[in-house]
């Protein structure tokens, strides 16, 4: 017997009929002897309609109340998985992020955990119940209710795990497992059984949307085990996020493909080339709770720099406000952006012990003539600055220059 979190999607409980799908699985597993919590998001586009709700009556929706209201979907899901499984005899209780209680931070609509509370749930699992939880929320010291972030129900999930020391934390969704890169770009991507926490955790934050970034590294820090399952898939491994490199790791130099096409870049010209500079310019950004990705500054010639940095384009205009605001402040020649870009990266531990790989990744974009805008790098990926139009050319043919449609 196992104590087991399930955790699943959006496209998972999008209709009566798909819930009560996930009360049959849970129940089989519930009668294999496992204990089970089960993380539930909101059923899928309900979210996105509360969102359109809220701004036809303010058109910049205030934070706290966006949570208050974006939050009833998984109270919705909870309450309706709960009712499936009693039909079929299976005594369950649902808990929003609230009633458990799941402690964060006050930063609305992008909160971070602090401390989870498992009295609740372990009574319950005690007494032989399912325990239901709404995904991708919480409170904070004063009872306000928060949510974690788009795809925050993976970090609730792990988080969850991680509290109560499952011995496993499933991830089902729309997919049957991680790919190479996203399937409905490449068709020939391929399945991985498994891939490492590092390289999840550099595919999380490039763009690819099986798990939320913050889900992997909540899994990393607390070494929970973590498997990506399909929903609408009976029988299947998925693919399993490990703490060790295969001996077969060494092969598979690149192991996947990722892309984000909600990029946008800001462009701050003629700066002084001075210490500080670089703070002067993001200091005010970060005070604005705007994640910065990548960063790149000039050489200076003739006492000034040109500096440029790419932030998520939903925060594009907000940044680009605020540079303006702070043009004369910081000496700058000129502000602009570029809200059309995208962002593409290989990734792979393989890396390591492999020469090459740059001159392979930069050689097959200029081959298909596409220009690199901003490049960055770690010790297991490479990321380029693109064009949006070039994305899905990009990945396709890096996709084939690297072997990824090749079995292991």
């Amino acid at each position: 017997m196992a104590l087991i979190v399930q955790k699943y999607g959006g496209t998972s409980v999008g209709s009566t009929e798909r819930i009560r799908n996930v009360a049959r699985r849970v129940a089989k597993s519930k009668a294999e002897g496992h204990d089970l919590v089960v993380v539930v998001s909101a059923m899928s586009g309900e979210t996105n309609r509360l969102i359109a709700l809220c701004k036809e009556v303010q058109s910049n929706p205030d934070p706290r109340e966006l949570d208050v209201v974006v939050s009833t979907g998984e109270q919705v899901t909870i309450g309706l998985l709960a009712m499936a499984l009693k039909e079929l005899g299976v005594e369950a209780r649902s808990y929003t992020g609230g009633q458990v209680k799941i402690l964060t931070d006050s930063a609305f609509t992008k909160a971070r955990i602090q401390h989870i509370d498992d009295a609740a749930m372990r009574a319950d699992l005690a007494a032989g119940r399912v325990v239901i939880v709404a995904g991708f929320q919480g409170v904070d010291e004063l009872g306000n209710i928060t949510t974690l972030g788009r795809g925050g129900s993976d970090t609730t999930g792990v988080a969850l795990a991680a509290a109560l020391k499952a011995d496993e934390c499933q991830i089902y969704t729309d997919v049957d497992g991680v790919y190479t890169t996203d399937p409905r770009v490449v068709p020939e991507a391929r399945r991985l059984k498994t891939v490492t926490f590092e390289e999840m955790l550099e595919m999380a934050s490039l763009g690819s949307k099986v798990l939320q970034i913050r889900s992997v590294e909540f899994a990393g820090k607390y070494k929970v085990k973590l498997r990506v399952l399909s929903s609408f898939q009976e029988e299947g491994d998925g693919t399993l996020i490990t703490f060790e490199e295969d001996e077969n790791m060494e092969k598979a130099i690149i192991s996947g493909i990722a892309f984000n096409r909600d990029e946008a870049r800001i462009n701050v010209v003629g700066v002084p080339d001075k210490p500080g500079i670089a703070y002067q310019i993001l200091g005010p950004v970060a005070d604005a709770n705007i994640d910065v990705d990548m960063i790149i500054q000039n050489v200076g010639t003739e006492g000034t720099t040109d500096f440029s940095f790419t932030v998520h384009r939903n925060d594009y205009q907000k940044a680009l406000r605020i540079l303006e605001g702070v043009q004369s402040h910081i000496g700058a020649k000129s502000v602009s952006g570029d809200d059309k870009i995208c962002k593409v990266s290989v990734v792979g531990v393989g890396m390591r012990s492999h020469v090459g790989i740059a001159s392979t990744m930069f050689r097959t974009l200029a081959e298909e003539g596409i220009n690199i805008q901003m490049i960055s790098t770690s010790e297991i990926k490479i990321s380029v600055v693109l064009d949006e139009k070039y994305l899905e050319l990009a990945v396709r043919v890096l996709h084939k220059a690297f072997g990824l449609d090749q079995e292991a």
